[in-house]
């Protein structure tokens, strides 16, 4: 378990406190990271803060600034933003209980397990979690962390139980703006038929493990291959996979039937032997 917690403090459910502690559930992935050189001199390039007309300045020069019309800032000192955060309370209000499935996909944000501080929390921590469970509900409230309050949901997850931050409201565009010129035509029958034949055989379990960031193993054996190289130009052409272009039934329906025969069998089971290409009709 990590040695810093993300949150610690108690969840109260009416006039019942429990102590516990909360932890990311989720880390930074192997992300390939770029710094600027100069190429004549290969060293790393600076930043210098700067004001027009003025030219460099001290750090100590410098306060945040909001601003409210073109080129006009209010200026805040830092104690003063310190002195305007939200107080860091150590409770989670339940306030109130929502169907498992009724919160948009849209809010959530960041996942984190939830355990009880102590063994002393672990009888109710467990109360908790099978009421929730049970119910099939998701308790929903506001933590603070660092200054700022945040909305929060709670619910079961094996033996624990997982908090997930959500986004508010006002941080969610809705869909209506980007959907609205879609039509509502229904697709026919044969077409319908053909894309469900297609999902079904490509549906599985899901396994995290079988998915890779391509871009970054590809970026990786790139930086290995250019080590080798000593600074020789490297350029791999990848294949990109072919698009099908049309806007017609006929050519909808002929990429959906090429697809469907093509496709393999299920990655859990053996593969099975390809198949000749079947003759095309006369």
């Amino acid at each position: 378990m990590p040695a810093r917690a993300y949150w610690q403090g108690q969840i109260r459910l009416a006039l019942v406190s429990i102590p516990v502690e909360v932890y990311a559930a989720t880390k930074s992935g192997a992300t390939i990271a770029f710094h600027q050189i100069h190429e004549p001199s290969g060293k790393r390039i600076n930043y210098e803060k700067v004001v027009q007309g003025v030219g460099p300045v001290d750090r100590d020069e410098i306060v945040k600034g909001y601003e409210v019309s073109k080129g006009n800032y209010v200026l805040l000192e830092d104690d003063e933003i310190e002195a305007a955060k939200v107080e860091s309370r150590k409770t989670l209000d339940l306030v109130q209980f929502v169907d498992a499935g009724e919160i948009d996909v849209f809010y959530f944000e960041k996942p984190y397990y939830v355990v009880p501080a102590d063994d002393l929390a672990e009888e109710a921590f467990i109360v908790l979690r099978e009421a929730l469970r049970k119910a099939n509900k998701v308790g929903i409230g506001q933590i603070s962390v660092r200054g700022r309050e945040q909305l929060v949901s709670l619910k079961p997850c094996g033996k624990g139980l997982v908090l997930e931050t959500l986004r508010y409201e006002d941080e969610v565009r809705q869909a209506q703006g980007y959907f609205k010129a879609i039509g509502n035509e229904k697709p026919s029958k044969d077409l319908l038929d053909l894309a469900t034949t297609l999902i079904d055989q490509r549906s599985a379990p899901f396994d995290a493990g079988e998915f890779h960031d391509r871009y970054v193993d590809a970026l990786k054996t790139l930086i290995a291959k250019k080590q080798k190289a000593k600074g020789k130009k490297i350029l791999e052409d990848v294949e990109e996979p072919e698009v099908a272009r049309g806007s017609n039934v006929i050519d909808l329906m002929a990429a959906l039937k090429k697809s469907v025969g093509s496709e393999k069998a299920p990655a859990k089971k053996p593969a099975a032997k390809k198949a000749a290409p079947a003759k095309k009709r006369a």
